[in-house]
């Protein structure tokens, strides 16, 4: 059996398949694109153009440092393909997103993309989506009533600030996130609905309809490919 890690790598590396000469990407964030981006690089020192829209700092960084060419979203007309990670994976492909901290432009590349393929280990997979707290991105100001009204009107069970190195976590936009507790998501639709009416929300980590193919690594070494639309 693979380790954890193994599996990861597993995957990220089949998806470079899916990454032709030339293609402008949207490429996430978190530990299974890192071995995308790993894969590219090498694949890039052999010949391959690519350009890619990161989802984060921390995404292009690594692509710079892979020989990965990063452009602007505002810069390309369309993207062909979005390659992303998931904190959970449902059977129709809806997702929780967001645990690195990048939801809001993870959300934005995937809705600029023809199609998003999502790539993850065996471990996301859910038949429900909520065990991980869903995140939710705020402003700042007034973020205190937001939790409030979160855990009233939102029926949230609990919902902490996320905080780094004793302070809150401050997202590439300047923004704060609120990991909410649910355990269950009966109605992803309409909690998603629910918390995009509230002032101060930007943001929520639920991508619904939003995946086109999943690549998800499992334990034998294999990749299964899983196609939603």
């Amino acid at each position: 059996m693979l380790s954890p890690e193994e599996i990861k790598k597993n995957a990220g590396v089949l998806a470079a398949d899916w990454v032709k000469h030339g293609m402008t990407i949207g490429l996430g964030t978190g530990t299974t694109v890192y071995w995308l981006i790993q894969e590219l690089g090498k694949r890039i020192r052999d010949g391959l153009q690519v350009t890619a829209v990161p989802t984060s700092r921390q995404t292009a960084e690594l692509a710079r440092e892979a020989g990965i060419r990063v452009t602007d979203l505002d810069a390309v007309d369309n993207l062909v393909l979005a390659i992303d990670g998931a904190d959970e994976i449902d059977s129709k492909g809806w997702m929780i997103k967001g645990g690195g901290g990048a939801l809001l432009q993870e959300k934005i590349v995937a809705a600029a993309a023809n199609e998003l393929l999502i790539i993850v280990d065996q471990s996301k997979l859910v038949e429900v989506l909520g065990k991980f707290p869903l995140p939710v991105e705020v402003i700042p100001f007034g973020h205190r009533q937001v939790r409030s009204r979160i855990l009233a009107a939102a029926a949230a069970s609990s919902v902490l600030l996320r905080e780094k190195d004793g302070k809150p976590f401050i997202t590439d936009h300047g923004h704060y996130i609120l990991d909410c507790s649910y355990e269950r998501i009966g109605d992803a639709p309409a909690l998603n609905s629910t918390l995009h009416m509230m002032p101060g929300v930007v943001e929520t980590g639920l991508f619904i309809n939003m995946a086109a193919h999943a690549l998800i690594g499992r334990e034998d070494g294999t990749v299964e490919v899983v196609h939603f639309r």
